[in-house]
């Protein structure tokens, strides 16, 4: 077996992504790469993940035997266990971390690894605190003597939802255009407030979900003229009137309709985001070139 990698971090630090993104890109330069889940049953999804990228070689287990392979990306979670774990297999350890606000105070989860860390990313950035991410990580990591790998900005692609689960989620039926239900929603609006010109509040983003209320048709026309995802029509399971629907046929642009409040909406949305996986053929390419862009993959030689 090759020289083997430890992706760890805590839940929701993006270690996941970082791996797959990683993996793609040690496989387009040629090399002969494995990945290894060392988190257990009950993170059978990001095997489900990995098996998605062509000529990723899934290792069952740690005791597997191994032949081939250039390079072997094991995924695991910061703990006591993990200088342990990277001592055992001879690996080394990147570890992830989501961005804060600024680097985290204690230096005790990258101290224990001693020469096993590798280095460390910051994942997760605001794209307007990216610089002011890249000093920061660089003078505290630096201090402790840890290379910093790298600095991800934070992506709307990878945490977009499709269309299809949007509705889904929010008890929702969509109306037309059934095809584009695979569609990533990267962006939401709301249109209930909306005071002036519809057309110049919805244009300010694109690849989006807007939510109005099912009486509000002015707004509803204003959002098709836009780049939008999926027009959502809240608090009523009733069809739209047909100037609507006749115009979202024409834009291409699916309608749901759903019974659901606004308000109970956003709530689902927020609490859905921070769980979107990397399932989609649109969010690994994206998280593979952001890797690219952002990371320093010298290290793998």
């Amino acid at each position: 077996m090759g020289e083997l990698y430890i992706i760890a971090g805590e839940d929701g630090a993006g270690k996941t992504a970082v791996c797959a993104g990683l993996a793609i890109n040690l496989l387009n330069d040629g090399k002969k790469v494995g990945y290894l889940n060392l988190q257990g049953a009950e993170k059978a999804d990001d095997t489900s993940l990995t098996q998605q990228i062509p000529g990723l070689e899934i290792i069952p287990n740690e005791s597997s035997p191994v032949k081939g392979m250039d390079i072997v990306l094991a995924e695991a979670k910061t703990g006591k266990e993990l200088a342990e774990k990277a001592k055992k297999l001879k690996a080394r350890v990147i570890l992830v971390e989501a961005y804060a606000g600024q680097p985290k105070k204690s230096a005790s989860p990258y101290k224990a690894l001693g020469e096993s860390l590798a280095g460390i990313i910051v994942n997760k950035v605001p794209q307007c605190l990216l610089e002011n991410a890249k000093e920061e990580a660089a003078a505290k990591y630096g201090a402790e003597g840890v290379k910093v790998l790298g600095v991800i900005p934070e992506d709307r692609v990878l945490l977009a939802i499709t269309v299809g689960e949007l509705a889904e989620c929010i008890g929702g039926k969509i109306l037309n255009h059934a095809e584009k239900s695979g569609d990533l929603v990267e962006n939401y609006m709301m249109g209930a407030m909306v005071v002036g010109s519809g057309l110049d509040y919805f244009g300010r983003k694109k690849n989006k979900a807007v939510i109005i209320r099912g009486e509000r048709l002015d707004m509803q026309l204003a959002a098709l003229e836009t780049p939008t995802s999926c027009l959502v029509l809240s608090g009523s399971s009733q069809p739209p009137a047909y100037g609507v629907l006749y115009r979202a046929e024409n834009r291409g642009i699916p309608v749901i309709t759903t019974g659901t409040t606004i308000n109970d909406i956003i709530k689902i949305i927020e609490d859905k985001l921070p769980n979107t996986g990397l399932s989609y053929e649109k969010k690994l390419a994206k998280m593979a070139e952001t890797v690219k862009q952002n990371l320093d993959i010298k290290i793998f030689g």
